[in-house]
This record gives structure tokens, sequence and C-alpha cells, in this order.
């Protein structure tokens, strides 16, 4: 039932998860993994291309995973919206993005994987207006082991929706998870859909 913007509530699930039969792998070590076949020539060469450069030295302090940026790619805009995800994330719960309606637009997170490998990242975004969730999206990410560089992912292309009814402010919260449902991150934050970015 549509409230009276024009806005089609979301139906609260028990399980976020879309269900795609999948089945987390069993949990293994760096260690473990670099052990196993170790007189194969062939598989430890194979191995060291699926891992590339390990970071020299991590600081055991750090998160296993790192989430440092995400950007809206925006046709429309001039430029990506950035917001910066390694200091005190608190403040961008009260800043608002602005896009134009119908834009269309990719999402991209960069993050850095330190330590373990890290299996079925997903990125989950649920969207409100008025305190009513009206979508929820999840991403599927991947699996990842640790190396110096970051990673990136970009979601596919999006449109923002268009019309006077769906113009307005809308409160996100984005979350950064994995098979084990980790959080490595929950951040909120705000977007505003105008007619014309003027």
């Amino acid at each position: 039932m549509a409230d009276k913007d024009g806005i089609k509530p979301v139906e609260d699930d028990q399980d976020d998860e879309t269900n795609l039969n999948y089945k987390a792998p069993e949990k293994k070590s760096l260690q473990e993994i670099q052990e196993l076949d170790k007189d194969d020539e062939s598989l430890i060469k194979y191995k060291q291309a699926l891992l590339g450069n390990l970071p020299a030295a991590v600081d055991p302090s750090a998160p296993n995973v790192q989430v440092a940026l995400m950007s809206l790619m925006c046709n429309d805009a001039p430029g990506p919206i950035t917001m910066d995800l390694t200091g005190s994330i608190a403040g961008l719960k009260d800043t608002t993005f602005v896009i134009k309606e119908g834009s269309s637009y990719k999402v991209k997170i960069t993050f850095k994987v330190n330590k373990e490998i890290v299996s079925g990242l997903k990125y989950v975004q649920h969207t409100f207006r008025k305190g009513i969730k009206v979508d929820k999206e999840t991403h599927m990410v991947g699996s990842y082991g640790p190396r110096a560089e970051a990673y990136e992912f970009l979601t596919p292309l999006e449109e923002a929706p268009k019309g006077m009814l769906v113009r307005g402010t809308y409160h996100m919260k984005s979350w950064f998870t994995d098979d084990d449902k980790s959080d490595h991150l929950s951040w909120e934050w705000n977007i505003n859909i105008k007619k014309d970015l003027v």
C-alpha cells in the first residue's frame, strides 16, 4: 500500500539475505591455506597468483577489514560524491548529499583486507523516507585475501527515482558485512533528490 507521497513501504523480512542456496566455505586461516600442499609447486604458484602481494607487516590491533571510502559516481554531478569512512563517521548522519532525480549512478566502496581471507563480503543498504523503509539492497562484494593495496567494489548502474512525489530527503543505513555476519562498518547518511542541482 502506498503512502500519501506515492512511495510504497518495504516489508521487513526476518532475514534480509537473498537466498541463493549459498553455503559459506569452511573457515581457514591464511597460514593454514599456505601450509596446504606446500610440496606442490604449481599449487604454490596458483595461491601466490590468487593472494597477490601480502602486506609486509600489519598492526595487530588493526581490523581485518577496513572500509575507507564510499563514493556516489553520478553522471549528472560534476564529480563523485565521496564519504571518508576512516575517521569519525557520526557526522555523516547529519550530512545530506544532493543528486538530481532520474540520475544514473553507481556506488563505489574502497576497502582493505589486512590479515585473513574474508569470505562473502556484502554491502547492505536500507533506505527510509519519513521513518518508513522504502527500499533495501544487498550487493555481494565477494571474497578477498589480505594485500597491501586497497580493493574497490562498484555496484551495478542504478537510477534515482524521478517525479514530484519522490523528490525529497531519504535517510540511508549502510553496512559492510560478511558470511560470519561481522559488522565491519555501519554508517548512516542522507540523500536529497531534487529536480535540478542549481
